[in-house]
Formats: structure tokens, C-alpha cells, sequence
């Protein structure tokens, strides 16, 4: 594994790490290529324009997501054009923003991201509120119920499971493995999903427990579902869901840790590890959790909530760092703290949630992509979050990364650099 990443950097830096948003329009490079700069260092980021013409460049860079530092226009006369200049004395993003012709373009950058810490302090009672939450939890006797399904591909079984939990609601999605694996012969795979809850990204799928069981020497993969709902139900049992009992779910509960609703998701998660380490197959040694967004969120507390977790797979994480908000930078999604509420209330229920808490003793290797221009999932919240973590971190910065995923211009750099990678990485991982 050491080589694979020492062999992915390599590459990573001969592919070219270009920070570049490119167009017909015009393209924007900076100094350093991957958008990480030192306290006190110089950023200059340069314009190229493709085709010269009277159209204004006009240019907006912000600090920390929300905080609009400058506003200027250049009227180019030659095909590249300073737009930006500064440096910066303290840890902070700084995101530029430039439109040309119609077109606009976006690139992002970290000062001192290594020096990032919570906006908010681990309660003194949080490990042990979580030892309560777990002595719950182990305490109500595993029930599980299961469905065998059709899978088509021999040498492999799936079911709809569902396990009972202390939350509201039970863990429920589906578990693949191979046909007739030996014991203590493969590492687990748990799947977690982003937000929302009737979009196909939301859900469970027979497929993808099937395509991770199969990677690797083969694997013990759940594809587990937040919100306990049921699996392979018509759309309007989603549609009714998302505009009904689920609606705006993301907020629900910030005032109390019994009924904040990531409580719900993180004992889900929990119960889902603890029924996959029941398996005889499992080998005892590996189990990697992989999500983006909110389900990047999630695997890095799964990393932090249960020891034996090995890796986590962030993809643009959410659920990082909350107290941002407070510190001068924009939270993590979903910004709790900017939502309307008791704020003593809050402060007293939040950080027991977040990530960046959660991470303090995790050993896991953590692989993490950061979108330097996410609005959705800050860059600063998400390094403030992985830097309490104790394991070993590969971390890829995209200067050109919102939270959705490149545009097809960006993935010809993407791909190669941080995608395939990363899949390189996981494939490796469960050989």
C-alpha cells in the first residue's frame, strides 16, 4: 500500500496537477499547482485568454468561502493577464472567481491547511456519551431479517437485509459476498451515500454491493442506505418520503442530541459494522467504508466511532467541522450553525456529531479529495476535520473541484489523477 501511494503521488505530479479551469474563453493557472500554500507565501494567478477581444475579465476572490476580499476588471490586451496577487498570514481557503465572454471559471486555494483546528471544543463528556450510545446499542440483541435476491452473477449471493437498531430506525440495505468464501478469508466494504433521499445516488442498489464484492480477491460489501429506509421500492415510496417524513431532514433536531437526525444515521452505521464483523468470512484485519458528500461524511465517522474500521474513503466530506461557522469560516454541510435556533442549545448538541470531533483518536487511513471551490463542503472544513485524525492520510487538494462532480473538460485531467487513483487504491487495498 506504501508504494501504491508513493507510486499515485509520482504520477499524480507528472500528470500535471494543473490548477486550471479551462473553456474556449480563456484558462486560469496559479503559482502552485495543487492550490496548497504556506503561511506568509505569494499567490499569483494568471489568465490565459484564448480569444483576444474588447470583452472585460472580470474578477471576485473570496476568503473562507463567504467573505468577498476583492472585486476587480481588466480590459486584457494580451493574451495573459495577472488577475490575482496576495498572500495570507493565517490558515484560511481563498476562492477566485472570473468571468469572461459569459463564461465563468473557478480556482481554489488552502493557506496553511495543516494548521486548521474545530471552531468548536470537544466536550469534556464526549467519549463517554458515545460509550453510553454503544453500550446501548450492544446491549438490544442483533435481530436480522433477510431476503435472498437474484443476482445473476454466479459464484456470488445477495440479500435485502435489515438489522434492528437503537435509533429510530433500523439499518437496512444489501449484503453481497462470494458464493463460498473461506473463513477469515476477506475484509469488509461498507457503501454510504450523500444526501438526499429519493435520487438513485441516495439508495441501496444490488449492483454496486455486487461490483465491490467482486473487486480485490473479493469482498464482504453492504450497501447501506442513511435513512433505514426500504430497498427497491417504487419511486413514489421515495418521492413521498423526501417531501414528507424526510423533508429538510438534514436540520431535524439541532437543539437535541436525542433527536438530532445524524444521531439516527451514525448508530445505523455502527450497528451496520457491528453485524458485518459477526460474518466468518470476515478476515479480521480490514474494513474500508467509501462515501461522497454526506457519505463521506459518514465513513469518516464510521473511522472515528468504531476503531476497527482500517480506511476511510472522503469524497468531498460533509459533516465536518460544524463550528466553522463560528470561527470566521463557513461550516460544513449542512451549516448547522447558520441555521435558526437555540445557540446554547445547539453548541450543546452539535459537536457530539461532528467529525472533526469524532476523528480525534481514529488510526484509520483516511484517503480524502477536497474541491478547493465547494461551497457545499468547505475545503477548511474538511482539513480542519481530517487533521485530528492519528492514522495515515492521503489527502488530493482539485483546485478546479466543486462539490459536483468535474465537468467533462475537467475530467481529462481528473480521471487520471484523482479518480483512477483513488479506485487504484481501493482495488489494491482489498487484494
Amino acid at each position: 500500500m506504501k508504494k501504491l501511494f508513493i507510486l499515485s503521488i509520482v504520477f499524480f505530479l507528472i500528470s500535471g496537477m494543473t490548477s486550471f479551469a479551462q473553456t474556449q474563453s480563456f484558462e486560469l493557472k496559479q503559482t502552485r499547482e495543487n492550490g496548497i500554500y504556506k503561511k506568509g507565501e505569494k499567490i499569483r494567478v494568471m489568465a490565459y485568454i484564448h480569444d483576444l477581444t474588447n470583452d472585460s475579465l472580470t474578477v471576485v476572490v473570496r476568503k473562507n468561502n463567504d467573505q468577498v476580499i476583492s472585486k476587480t476588471a481588466f480590459l486584457p490586451e494580451t493574451d495573459s493577464v495577472l488577475i490575482y496577487e496576495s498572500s495570507f498570514p493565517s490558515s484560511c481557503s481563498v476562492m477566485l472567481e472570473a468571468r469572461h465572454k459569459g463564461t465563468k471559471q473557478s480556482i481554489g486555494m488552502m493557506v496553511a491547511p495543516q494548521k486548521l483546528k474545530p471552531g468548536t471544543e470537544r466536550p469534556k463528556d464526549f467519549d463517554a456519551y458515545w460509550v453510553q450510545e454503544k453500550q446501548s446499542l450492544n446491549a438490544l440483541r442483533m435481530e436480522v431479517k433477510n431476503k435472498d435476491m437474484e443476482v445473476g452473477e454466479p459464484g456470488y449471493k445477495c440479500q435485502d437485509i435489515e438489522i434492528n437498531c437503537t435509533g429510530p430506525k433500523p439499518a437496512r440495505g444489501y449484503f453481497a459476498k462470494p458464493a463460498n468464501a473461506k473463513v477469515r478469508s476477506l475484509p469488509i466494504v461498507l457503501i454510504v451515500h450523500a444526501a438526499g433521499v429519493k435520487g438513485s445516488w441516495c439508495r441501496s442498489e444490488v449492483k454496486d454491493a455486487l461490483r465491490y464484492a467482486k473487486m480485490g480477491n473479493g469482498a464482504l460489501c453492504f450497501d447501506l442506505n442513511a435513512h433505514g429506509m426500504l430497498n427497491g421500492q417504487p419511486e413514489e415510496y421515495y418521492s413521498d418520503l423526501e417531501a414528507g417524513e424526510l423533508k429538510d431532514y438534514y436540520i431535524s433536531g439541532l437543539e437535541s442530541r436525542e433527536d438530532f437526525y445524524f444521531r439516527g444515521m451514525y448508530l445505523r452505521l455502527m450497528r451496520t459494522i457491528e453485524f458485518m464483523t459477526r460474518q466468518p468470512e470476515w478476515d479480521k484485519k480490514r474494513i474500508i467504508v467509501i462515501g461522497e458528500s454526506q457519505g463521506g461524511g459518514q465513513a469518516l465517522a464510521a473511522a472515528g466511532l468504531d476503531s476497527r474500521v482500517t480506511a476511510a474513503v472522503a469524497i468531498v466530506p460533509a459533516l465536518c467541522d460544524f463550528g466553522g461557522t463560528l470561527a470566521d469560516r463557513k461550516g460544513g454541510w449542512p451549516q448547522p450553525f447558520e441555521r435558526k435556533g437555540d445557540k446554547e442549545k445547539m453548541m450543546n448538541t452539535l459537536p457530539y456529531f461532528d467529525t472533526a470531533h469524532l476523528l480525534k483518536n481514529s488510526k484509520a487511513t483516511i484517503v480524502a479529495e477536497i474541491g478547493l471551490v465547494d461551497q457545499t463542503c468547505p475545503s477548511s472544513s474538511i482539513y480542519a476535520a481530517i487533521n485530528q485524525a492519528k492514522g495515515k492520510k492521503i489527502i488530493t487538494p482539485v483546485p478546479y473541484r466543486e462539490h459536483s462532480w468535474p465537468t467533462a473538460v475537467q475530467r481529462k485531467h481528473w480521471d487520471p489523477a484523482v479518480f483512477n487513483p483513488r479506485n487504484e487504491f481501493v482495488e489494491n487495498y482489498l487484494k
